[in-house]
């Protein structure tokens, strides 16, 4: 087999970053050959690394959640080759692309170096890193088994952000679709048919009554257009205001999972979350009860959270998970039967996790059913009003003629 040549970024047992190249029959044969010579791969492709990530991470979160998964998938590879954990915070640092980030990893490496904890220099920065994620790392260096727990970590944030990704993607095109075809009825309404009417000045000319309601919502457009912004600006904010309070946002919460199809999609994605974390908790022996509540802060649905106060309740009188979560009637009915199984064959981690990977795929066969529906309605909407006007216009036209005649 011939050989091709590869681009690789690794770190040499004094810590330092290297890039190079090396020729090499694939790229897996490339990386035992960096190992053999003393160094730890973190890339190997056949283009150089542009970026400053280890791996093609979507940034669909913001760069603070890109800055988080860099971090963690660094730290991860690092300590898992046996790198020790300040010069593999030394390293992060010094390979991460954003100032704001390389500041709070040069404090957590400080904090490090002063006697603190690795958890407890986390939790200091609130805004990178959550309860889950302090909780993890406090697990992992009372187990010796931090590594893994990055590992794992990496996992968690990397099937998380895929799936936010995947939401944002196919919810994208109907917006844009629903925003161009309001553009269009307004140019229509604003631009178009205040044109056409100019026509009409002979009031002498009757009027065919389709014309007439035209006419008089684009009179309404441009009259009271700015009424309307206002009033839409106004009650965006209000709306804002209201579900930011907690009895606000328990309404919308529900309001949001009663709605047909979005619903369900919503209901399932957050069940994925959640076993998602609780996989990543209990598999690294984070008590039950202590996991489920710092699972119940990462949920988006407050709705669902506060249920799992309940759950919690439930596994302190000694009823297990599986009958407090079917209680609440808040999560799918598969959910509590995985892990009834779970909990009869000691395996709730695994178990767990297999309900994530369910999840996730039934969240993305829910968003893609919402859509499906969605966008067709779109169409057919925005089609009738736009088929309406220009209808309007041909009639007005047609009757136009007759007069001529």
């Amino acid at each position: 087999m011939a050989e091709a040549t590869f681009h690789y970024r690794a770190v040499g047992a004094d810590g330092k970053a290297r890039n190079g190249v090396i020729s090499a029959a694939d790229s897996r044969t490339a990386a035992r050959e960096l190992r053999r010579q003393g160094l730890t791969p973190l890339h190997v492709g056949a283009e150089a690394q542009k970026a400053t990530l280890s791996f093609e991470l979507p940034s669909f979160g913001g760069s603070r959640r890109k800055d988080v998964l860099f971090f963690t998938q660094e730290l991860s590879t690092l300590l898992n080759s046996g790198v020790p954990l300040d010069r593999a915070l030394s390293i992060t640092s010094e390979l991460t692309a954003s100032p704001k980030f390389r500041s709070v990893s040069g404090e957590i490496l400080r904090a490090i170096k002063g006697g603190k904890s690795l958890a407890d220099s986390l939790k200091v920065h609130t805004t990178y890193f959550s309860d889950l994620y302090v909780n993890m790392v406090r697990a992992g260096e009372a187990s010796g088994s931090l590594g893994q727990v990055f590992e794992r970590l990496s996992g968690f944030e990397r099937s998380r952000d895929e799936l936010r990704s995947y939401i944002a993607t196919s919810m994208a095109y109907p917006a844009v679709l629903a925003a161009v075809g309001a553009g269009s009825i307004f140019v229509l309404l604003d631009f178009v048919v205040p044109r056409f009417a100019s026509v009409f000045n002979d009031g002498r000319m009757k009027i065919p009554t389709p014309t007439l309601i035209m006419l008089e919502a684009s009179k309404i457009v441009q009259d009271w257009a700015w009424l309307v912004g206002l009033v839409l600006v106004g009650s965006v904010v209000l709306f804002r205001m209201y579900t930011s309070t907690p009895a606000g946002r328990l309404w919308w919460d529900r309001t949001r999972l009663a709605i047909p199809v979005l619903g369900d999609a919503m209901r399932k994605a957050e069940t994925s979350r959640f076993a998602r974390a609780m996989s990543t908790l209990v598999g690294n022996t984070v008590p039950l009860v202590q996991s489920l509540d710092i699972a119940a802060g990462i949920l988006n649905n407050k709705v669902m959270a506060n249920s799992l106060k309940d759950v919690a309740q439930g596994v302190k009188r000694g009823e297990g998970i599986s009958q407090p979560l079917a209680r609440t009637k808040m999560f799918p009915p598969l959910a509590a039967h995985l892990l009834t199984v779970g909990e009869e064959t000691g395996k709730l981690d695994v178990m767990f996790g297999r309900m994530a990977d369910i999840y996730e795929e039934e969240t993305r066969a829910a968003v893609k059913r919402f859509t499906s529906i969605f966008e067709p309605l779109v169409i057919l909407a925005m089609g009738l009003i736009v088929g309406a006007l220009v209808l309007s216009m041909l009639i007005a036209i047609t009757s136009i003629n007759d007069v001529a005649i």
